[in-house]
């Protein structure tokens, strides 16, 4: 329970963290963010980490001067990248382990075959929008291991999606986060990013609802 609470005071007052981080640590700051987003993105048992809304953040920062908005752009974007490259690969090797278990329920070997057919098909499309939603990015590049998606096609749209990402909330925020209505109301922004950022998944989860009610009344 505490856990949870804090992770709600985390991303209702993300700013005043970071500000405390920054002023604890300074340019150490961009290590730290470089983690966060690396666990976001490479490990799938951390995707509750602060994605969209940290970056938004971390822009804000540097247009007060607290960070070099291009090097954390290149910081923030590398992390991004090879953590989806990490996700990737831990999908690669152990995955296919996992299917090959016959007392895996709902595991078997048709579904690693479908899901590599899928992503060689929409790998592209799959990556780069996995990105901007939260959670979805978390399990797309491991998926993708999963299913054996060719690594050069992956890696390049890991690169594409990672650096829009990253530039999009980055520089949003270096932007606009210091206008007065942001500044007052970061909170409230803040959930608004995320709540936006949920939009595409739930517009999908309709989509395949109202598919699969169609496929029982015909």
């Amino acid at each position: 329970m505490e856990i949870i609470k804090y992770l709600i005071d985390l991303f209702l007052h993300l700013d005043v963290h970071l500000n405390e981080i920054i002023i604890q640590y300074g340019t150490l700051t961009y290590i730290i963010l470089f983690l966060v987003i690396f666990g976001e993105t490479g490990l799938v048992i951390t995707p509750f980490l602060p994605g969209d809304s940290l970056l938004f953040a971390a822009g804000t920062f540097a247009a007060k001067g607290s960070f070099d908005i291009h090097i954390l752009f290149f910081v923030l974007m590398l992390a991004a990248v090879i953590g989806d490259t990490v996700n990737y690969w831990i999908g690669h090797f152990i995955g296919p382990k996992i299917f090959e278990k016959e007392n895996v329920r709902f595991l078997k070997k048709e579904y690693l075959d479908r899901t590599h057919k899928f992503f060689e098909k929409y790998g592209g499309k799959t990556i780069i929008i996995a990105r901007f939603v939260p959670i979805v990015r978390t399990f797309a590049p491991f998926v993708a291991g999963v299913g054996s998606m060719t690594y050069t096609k992956f890696i390049t749209y890991n690169i594409t999606g990672g650096a829009a990402w990253v530039a999009l909330f980055t520089y949003g925020g270096y932007f606009f986060g210091n206008i007065d209505f942001v500044k007052h109301n970061f909170s409230v922004v803040i959930l608004a990013i995320i709540f936006i950022s949920l939009i595409p998944g739930f517009v999908e989860f309709y989509r395949q609802r109202k598919k699969r009610n169609k496929a029982v009344i015909d």
